[in-house]
């Protein structure tokens, strides 16, 4: 199926999106590729020299990491195989304190709120106080139209996809429905929306014309 109409579609969505965040401080940006996104976020951050990122696919597969270890800037990155609990601990908490923070969102709504639900809480932390800047990835597909679909599309659609990809054993894991259970491997714990950007974090967000993540 041609989804020139989609691209269409989202370009409206993000240009109404885009306006809203930055009417409520946030440095907010579109980007019709991934390509033209990793060119933008590259300029934007190259005055840094630590990097923090939260465990998310959409800031991975613009392929940042890579350009950033490429330019011998140090990356904290907890994803990396072979850690033991006490080194991804350390990692956690030096993303909280690098220079540079990036993570992505569960859901942006198109009235300028991002939302994020954390099973951990290393990302909601770093993303509202901690490192000088932040940057927030996301995929159109993750943008909604108010706060209240928002908050929905994590119980309805990001936790579910998360919970299986993670392998992990929870109700909607198995059946793909959110039943706010109280299982030990629950990985919707913390929520955080910022409504504003945090008064002392700098805060850019870069919505792509694409479908990233969960």
């Amino acid at each position: 199926m041609d989804n020139t109409y989609q691209k269409w579609l989202w370009e409206r969505l993000g240009q109404k999106t885009v306006e809203a965040l930055k009417k409520h401080g946030f440095d907010a940006h579109f980007a019709e590729t991934i390509d033209n996104a990793r060119e933008l976020i590259l300029e934007m951050v190259s005055a840094y020299e630590t990097f923090g990122f939260a465990g998310s696919h959409s800031t991975r597969v613009i392929n940042v990491i890579e350009a950033l270890k490429g330019k011998g800037k140090r990356v904290f990155d907890h994803w990396q195989e072979g850690l033991t609990r006490e080194e991804d601990l350390a990692l956690r908490l030096d993303q909280g304190r690098c220079d540079c923070f990036f993570c992505s969102a569960n859901a942006v709504s198109a009235t300028g709120e991002i939302v994020n639900m954390d099973g951990v809480g290393n990302r909601t932390n770093a993303m509202t106080f901690g490192p000088k800047k932040v940057v927030i990835v996301a995929g159109m597909n993750k943008v909604r139209h108010d706060l209240d679909s928002a908050l929905r599309r994590i119980w309805e659609v990001a936790g579910p996809m998360r919970a299986k990809s993670l392998s992990i054993d929870t109700p909607c894991a198995r059946t793909g429905i959110c039943t706010d259970c109280n299982s030990p491997q629950r990985i919707c714990r913390v929520t955080a929306i910022l409504h504003r950007k945090p008064m002392m974090t700098d805060v850019s967000v870069v919505l792509i014309n694409e479908a990233l993540g969960f």
